[in-house]
C-alpha cells in the first residue's frame, strides 16, 4: 500500500511562463514528485501549458493553492509576487518551492522564512546552481586544500541587457530586478556556499540610461522607462575574512573578464559562470605555469534547472534540509539589499546579520 513517504510530492505550478516549461521537462522523469496542477493569472496560458506536459489539471490560482490533494507548491510568479502566493500556499499547508528571488521586500521575506518555521513546512528556492557539477567541484577543490586559505573572490556578470533579447523586458528594469536582483542571486548564492556568511557589504550603483528600448518581438522599438540601477559595484565582506568583488551591469557592450574566481593562499579557481550548472573549471596551483581544466565528472550530467525541487521533494519524504534553502536564499537577499542600501548611502558599509549558527552548519548552507 502506498505511505506519504513512497508516493511523490505532489506538486502544484503556479506561473505558467516561461521558466514553467524548462520546470517541467527537467522533472519529467523524476521519481521523488509529479505535477499534478498548474495556475496561472491568464487561464488560457495555463490550460496550454498542461496539455503541453500532460498536467492532469490547470486550475485558478486561489483553487490550485486550496486543493488538498497538492503537498508542494512551486512559485513560478514573477518577483513581486512571490511572497502573496507563498504565504497563501504556507496558509493551505503546502510546503514551497519558489523562483529567486524569495521576495523582491526583504522584509517580506524574513516574514516567509518565519511563518515557514513556525508552522513546520518546508521552503525551497532558486537558485539551485550551486548543486551542478561545476560548482560541486570548486567546492570540492576548496575543501581537499587545493587553493590553501581563500582569501578573495571576484564575480562579474555584465551584459548590454536582456532588452536586447527579451520580448517583454520591462520587468527586469524595474524595483526588484534590475543585474543585481535578477542576476546577482546566483553569484552570491554561489560565493556564500563556497566561502560561507557575509558579514557586511558596500556598493555603489549608477542607472546610465533611463530609458531602453525593445529590440526584438512585435513590439520591437517600443521604449520604456528604467526605474532601478543598471550597474551596481559591490564589495562584500565575509565572516571568513575573504573579501569580494561582485560587478553586476545591463550596460557592457563586451568583456573579457572572467566571470567567477576564487583565489586563495596555494592557488586560484576560475569557476563557471555562476548562472550555470556544468563547467568549466580551471585550477592553478602556486607554481604551476598555467591554469589547467579540472574533470568534473566525464560522462555525468552537469545538473539542470529543476535539481532543487527534486532534492526538496526527496527531502520532504526522507526528512532532510534541502540545498537551496529558504535561509540561505534570505541571506543571499539580505546581501543583495544591503549592496542597494549602501549604493544609496553613497557606498556607506551596511552589515548583514549573519544566520543563526544551526542554519549555517545544516545541509541547506555550505555546498561541500
Amino acid at each position: 500500500m502506498e505511505t506519504a513517504d513512497s508516493r511523490p510530492i505532489r506538486v502544484g505550478l503556479v506561473g505558467c511562463g516561461n521558466v514553467s516549461r524548462q520546470y517541467l521537462r527537467n522533472t519529467a522523469a523524476s521519481e521523488e514528485l509529479t505535477v499534478v496542477a498548474c495556475a496561472d493569472l491568464v487561464g488560457a496560458r495555463a490550460e496550454s501549458v498542461a496539455r503541453e506536459f500532460g498536467v492532469p489539471a490547470a486550475l485558478r490560482v486561489d483553487a490550485l493553492l486550496a486543493d488538498p490533494e497538492i503537498d508542494l507548491v512551486l512559485n513560478l510568479t514573477l518577483p513581486n509576487a512571490h511572497a502573496d502566493v507563498t504565504l497563501r500556499a504556507f496558509e493551505s499547508g503546502k510546503h514551497v518551492y519558489t523562483e529567486k528571488p524569495l521576495a523582491p521586500d526583504l522584509e517580506d521575506a524574513r516574514t516567509i522564512v518565519a511563518v515557514a518555521q513556525r508552522l513546520g513546512l518546508g521552503l525551497g528556492s532558486a537558485p539551485d546552481t550551486v548543486m551542478g557539477a561545476g560548482l560541486t567541484t570548486c567546492a570540492r577543490l576548496i575543501a581537499e586544500g587545493a587553493i590553501g586559505q581563500p582569501i578573495g573572490a571576484n564575480a562579474f556578470m555584465m551584459s548590454a541587457g536582456p532588452d536586447r533579447f527579451h520580448p517583454a523586458p520591462e520587468f527586469l528594469f524595474r524595483p526588484g530586478a534590475g543585474p543585481l536582483l535578477d542576476i546577482g542571486p546566483y553569484f552570491v548564492t554561489a560565493l556564500v556556499a563556497l566561502l560561507g556568511p557575509v558579514s557586511s557589504v558596500a556598493g555603489l550603483a549608477s542607472t546610465p540610461r533611463g530609458e531602453r528600448v525593445i529590440r526584438v518581438g512585435d513590439r520591437a522599438g517600443t521604449p520604456f522607462a528604467v526605474q532601478t540601477p543598471t550597474h551596481v559595484v559591490s564589495l562584500l565582506n565575509f565572516a571568513s575574512g575573504v573579501l569580494g568583488t561582485l560587478v553586476t551591469s545591463f550596460d557592457i557592450v563586451g568583456t573579457r573578464t572572467p566571470g567567477f574566481e576564487i583565489h586563495g593562499t596555494a592557488g586560484s579557481l576560475i569557476g563557471p559562470a555562476a548562472n550555470s550548472w556544468g563547467g568549466p573549471v580551471l585550477l592553478k596551483r602556486d607554481g604551476d605555469h598555467d591554469f589547467t581544466e579540472v574533470d568534473i565528472g566525464a560522462g555525468a550530467t552537469p545538473g539542470f534547472m529543476g535539481m532543487g525541487l527534486i532534492e526538496m521533494a526527496r527531502g520532504l519524504r526522507r526528512g532532510s534540509t534541502p540545498t537551496a534553502s529558504g535561509i540561505r536564499a534570505l541571506h543571499v537577499l539580505d546581501v543583495l539589499n544591503g549592496v542597494l542600501a549602501s549604493a544609496h548611502a553613497d557606498g556607506a558599509a551596511t552589515v548583514i546579520t549573519p544566520p543563526h549558527a544551526e542554519s549555517m552548519s545544516s545541509s541547506g548552507w555550505r555546498a561541500a
